[in-house]
C-alpha cells in the first residue's frame, strides 16, 4: 500500500528514485524509460486514471511529501495513476516514451477505466496534450503549454534555445493535432505572456476550452493552483464528468481571494500606473481581507486621484472581488 507514502527530501535524486520504485512495485510498478525518463504506475480502482507529466526538480522542489502530484491526490480518491517523470528539459521527446505509450495502447491499458484524466504545466503541459491521443474521451488539463516547438512552426518562441536539436516533427509531435480525440481540453493560460498567449492560440476545435488567468511570471499559474487544491477540486470535476468551460471558470474564481494572485494582480495595476483601478482593487479586497500592502497602496491612490484635476479619474466606483 502507498497510502501516505513520502519520500525524504535529504535523499539524492538517484536514491530519491530509488525510493519511488520500491513504492511503486509495492501496488503497480516503477520503470526506467531511458536514463533521464522514469514512470510510475499504482493501480487502485479503475473508476478514474489520473495521469501526470512532471520533472524531478519540480517534484522535489514543490511537493510536501515527496511525492508526484498524483500520489498526493489519488490516494484519497482510490484513483489508479501513471506519473511520467523526466530528470531533463527535453519534452518528453523520445522514442522510448512513443514506444511505451504504444505498448499501453496495445495492451488497452487506457480501456480499463471509465475515466481517464491527463495532467501537465508547461513543458509537461505540452506533454499531457501530446500523449493524450492514445486515450480517446479523455480530459486533458494544461497549463501554459506549449503547442510545439518546432523551429518552423514557432520560431517566434525563444525562450528554449536548448530545444533546437529536438524532434517535434515525428509522433505525438504537434499538441493540438493530438487533442483532436479529447473528450474536453482545457488549456489555462497567461494572456499577458506573449508566447504563452500565442501557443495557446494554435489549440483549436469544439472541445478545446481556453481559460485565461493573468499572472505575470512563469510557472506561477501551477503554483497558484496547487496552494489553493485547484487541480485535486478539477480533478473531481472531471472524474464526474462535470468538467466543463463554465464549471473550470467558475473554480478558477478562487484565486480572487488567494493573496500571491492579488499581490500580482497589484502589482500590475501599479506598473501600468492606474490609480483608478489600484484604488477598485484595493478597497475590493481589503473588504474581506486585512492586507497591509493593500492598505497602503490604497492610501497612495486615494492621494493622487485628490490632487487630479482631471475628473474622469476620480469616480469611486464600489466594486467587489468578483467583478475584478
Amino acid at each position: 500500500m502507498v497510502a501516505g507514502a513520502t519520500i525524504s527530501t535529504d535523499l539524492s535524486d538517484k536514491d530519491w528514485l530509488k525510493a519511488l520504485k520500491v513504492i511503486g512495485e509495492a501496488s503497480g510498478y516503477f520503470t526506467e524509460l531511458t536514463d533521464a525518463h522514469a514512470t510510475v504506475f499504482i493501480e487502485q480502482s479503475h473508476d478514474v486514471l489520473f495521469v501526470t507529466f512532471e520533472t524531478l526538480f519540480g517534484i522535489r522542489s514543490v511537493s510536501d511529501s515527496g511525492m508526484p502530484l498524483a500520489f498526493d491526490i489519488c490516494d484519497a480518491r482510490n484513483w489508479s495513476h501513471l506519473s511520467l517523470i523526466a530528470e531533463k528539459q527535453d519534452w518528453f521527446r523520445h522514442e522510448a516514451i512513443w514506444a511505451y505509450f504504444d505498448r499501453l495502447v496495445d495492451y488497452g491499458f487506457f480501456d480499463d477505466f471509465d475515466q481517464v484524466i491527463f495532467f501537465g504545466a508547461g513543458m509537461c503541459g505540452y506533454a499531457a496534450a501530446a500523449y493524450s491521443v492514445t486515450a480517446p474521451g479523455a480530459t486533458v488539463i494544461s497549463l501554459a503549454p506549449q503547442a510545439t516547438l518546432d523551429r518552423q512552426l514557432a520560431e517566434w518562441d525563444d525562450r528554449f534555445p536548448s530545444t533546437r536539436q529536438l524532434d517535434f516533427h515525428s509522433r505525438y509531435g504537434f499538441a493540438p493535432d493530438m487533442i483532436e480525440a479529447a473528450q474536453n481540453a482545457f488549456v489555462v493560460y497567461d494572456p499577458d505572456e506573449t508566447e504563452d498567449a500565442m501557443h495557446a492560440s494554435l489549440f483549436t476545435g469544439s472541445n478545446v476550452h481556453k481559460i485565461r488567468y493573468r499572472r505575470g511570471r512563469a510557472g506561477a499559474i501551477e503554483a497558484d493552483m496547487r496552494s489553493m487544491s485547484l487541480i485535486a477540486k478539477l480533478a473531481d470535476y472531471a472524474a464526474a464528468g462535470k468538467l466543463t468551460g463554465s464549471a473550470f471558470a467558475n473554480l478558477m474564481k478562487a484565486r480572487k481571494r488567494h493573496a500571491p494572485y492579488l499581490r500580482a494582480l497589484l502589482a500590475r495595476v501599479l506598473a501600468e500606473d492606474r490609480p483608478v483601478l489600484t484604488r477598485q482593487l484595493c478597497r475590493a479586497v481589503l473588504a474581506e481581507q486585512p492586507i497591509p500592502r493593500f492598505k497602503h497602496h490604497l492610501e497612495v491612490a486615494e492621494r493622487r486621484l485628490a490632487e487630479d484635476s482631471n475628473p474622469v479619474r476620480r469616480p469611486a466606483a464600489k466594486v467587489s472581488l468578483d467583478q475584478i
